[in-house]
């Protein structure tokens, strides 16, 4: 058997971006920060992302059928940061300026973002694996925020 400590620092060799999904409530906004986001399928387009379970943004997003994948730009590393703690969800909203786009939190200042209808939810071990089809999408250009070994990275400049 793994180790949750040595499977933590094995995985975290492969470097991914990071991005904060959000979901409207009926009681407001939530939102939390996640490195487990993918492309899934171009026909139709499809995103999955990993929900932990104990969150409080899973829950919304079934109760909502509907969350945003915002991918961060390089100098977002404190919008990240908000995200991943345990505050209350209103604090998270109140220090981050955002819009809502198609029914979906949308935080300004992202490198993209895409906004999904949940098609499956799927238990993953502690987390869920969310699969949703892209109803709305946008980028602009700029340099991502990266996660690599268990810290903030970026890309090298050239």
């Amino acid at each position: 058997m793994t180790e949750p400590d040595r499977f933590r620092e094995v995985a975290g060799h492969f470097a991914t971006g990071v991005a904060v999904v959000t979901c409207l409530a009926s009681d407001g906004p939530r939102g939390l920060t996640t490195n487990a986001v993918a492309s899934l399928s171009l026909e139709p387009p499809l995103m999955l992302a990993c929900f932990d379970n104990a969150s409080r943004t899973l829950p919304a997003v079934r109760e909502t059928g509907r969350f945003a994948i915002n991918i961060l730009a390089a100098s977002q590393r404190d919008l990240s940061a908000v995200f991943a703690s345990k505050i209350p969800p209103e604090q998270k909203f109140a220090s981050a300026a955002f819009r809502i786009e198609h029914g979906a939190p949308v935080l300004e200042g992202v490198l993209a973002w895409i906004v999904c209808d949940v098609l499956e939810l799927h238990r993953g071990g502690d987390h869920t694996i969310g699969i949703g089809e892209v109803v709305a999408l946008h980028h602009v250009e700029g340099r991502p925020l990266l996660w690599f070994r268990g810290a903030y990275t970026g890309l090298p400049d050239g």
